[in-house]
């Protein structure tokens, strides 16, 4: 077995104009100033990463790795999760949608998603050249407005929009084949990949790609009402990435998974920071360890209560005090009788004259 990583911090939520999170570095001096062991870069926040000159100079990603150890902290994973999304979107969202790519491409979806691709090949280049294995992801969504069948959906919908997903997708999971880096895609509501059997169809689709893996958050499965612990019994082969967030449902009379479009503060279903919410942790690092994930825990905040840097100081704690050192030794070996194979066929009533 091996002992998880961490803790890890994603700083996409704590990235700002103001000091200490306006550059890599007090970035990294704040982090390891909490406790935290390595951080996860959100790749269009240039204030932190310059993706273009990561994606083609390795001297660029050895400096952005040298301020990180300076610091005491790793780089653990580069984030693509806008530049993701913007591969395949559905045009209801695509005004929305527009405030995640430069001003060039605003109404122009065509031009959007080229320049969307274009930013995710780059961040598997930018990847391999700051030595990394894992790489953090959204699929984007063609079929999500249709999630609930009224009207009917026509027969054929869904499996054209996973097909064209995978078309899209198939290129670039060859891109970070490539590079030798796994694509770990965030299983999220309001992307199609949002719970286990929508992963399971775009896998079919995209043939088993080898890098196509999950990044887990069992935050977005309390949400859903779905067993986030059978989920990693069932996937254990896939999972390459962990968010650490935790979140709470409390349906009522009025209120249950859709939200009746209240805010994030009025919703039955809410994201919490760690340990306020009803995410069973104690579990789930018990059954990552026991399935020998070797990732980061990574923890990520987004709270509608608790300010970002109180959850910041806690959330390193907290996943410290979940990370299982693991044992190299069985807890009954002061027992062992040292026997041999001739003592191991006696105890079994097999005498060495028997036939073999």
């Amino acid at each position: 077995m091996k002992t998880i990583k961490g803790p890890a911090i994603f700083l996409a939520q704590f990235a700002s104009d103001a000091a200490p999170f306006n550059s890599f570095s007090a970035i990294c001096e704040w982090a390891t100033g909490l406790g935290f062991k390595g951080v996860q870069l959100p790749s269009w926040d240039a204030r932190l990463i310059d993706l273009d000159k990561a994606a083609d100079s390795r001297i660029y990603c050895d400096e952005l790795r040298g301020q990180a150890a300076q610091h005491g902290v790793e780089i653990t994973e580069l984030s693509t999760h806008l530049q993701g999304q913007l591969v395949a979107v559905h045009p209801a969202y695509d005004t929305a949608f527009d405030g995640f790519a430069p001003a060039a491409v605003h109404g122009n979806p065509a031009a959007r998603t080229d320049w969307a691709r274009d930013q995710v090949l780059k961040a598997a280049r930018a990847s391999a050249n700051l030595g990394l294995t894992h790489h953090a992801t959204f699929s984007g969504a063609l079929a999500w407005p249709y999630l609930y069948p009224w009207p009917q959906r026509p027969a054929g919908l869904v499996e054209e929009a996973f097909g064209e997903l995978a078309r899209r997708w198939r290129p670039i999971l060859d891109a970070f084949d490539a590079a030798g880096v796994d694509l770990c895609y965030e299983i999220h509501p309001g992307e199609d990949l949002h719970d286990g059997a929508t992963w399971e169809m775009f896998l079919e689709a995209v043939g088993n790609h080898p890098r196509a893996r999950i990044l887990y958050d069992p935050s977005h499965f309390v949400l859903q009402c779905l067993d986030y612990l059978d989920f990693l019994d069932i996937y254990a082969d896939r999972i390459g990435m962990v968010h650490v967030k935790d979140a709470e449902f409390n349906p009522t009379g009025r209120q249950g998974v859709y939200g009746g479009y209240q805010p994030w503060l009025k919703r039955a279903g809410r994201f919490r920071s760690l340990g306020d919410g009803q995410v069973d942790f104690r579990a789930i690092f018990s059954k990552l360890t026991a399935m020998d994930f070797a990732g980061w825990a990574v923890m990520e905040w987004e709270c509608c209560l608790k300010h970002p840097e109180d959850g910041a100081r806690e959330g390193a704690r907290f996943i410290a005090d979940h990370i299982i050192r693991v044992t190299e030794t069985a807890f009954d070996d002061f027992a062992g009788s040292g026997t041999d194979r001739a003592a191991i066929r006696s105890m079994l009533g097999v005498s060495e004259g028997e036939a073999r």
